[in-house]
């Protein structure tokens, strides 16, 4: 197995693909962010409920994102 800093010498085989996975990884982490942020304030449990879902919809995104990178690598 290579190491991560000669992985990372490497090209990837979909440039494009990649950008756009690190594109994806870095926005739903802000997303994320954001969302907790705004959880404590929310007015309702509805809204706090609907916040957590979109949430955990954004984690596994991210998921996805991240072992789409970890695969081409």
């Amino acid at each position: 197995m290579l190491s991560p800093m000669v992985e990372r010498l490497l090209p990837a085989d979909d440039p494009v693909l990649e950008n756009v996975l690190k594109w994806t990884v870095d926005r739903d982490a802000k997303d994320v962010r954001r969302l907790l942020e705004w959880l404590p304030e929310a007015r309702s449990s509805r809204e706090r409920k609907a916040l957590l879902n979109r949430v955990r919809d954004l984690i596994a995104e991210l998921e996805a994102a991240l072992d789409a990178l970890d695969e081409m690598h």
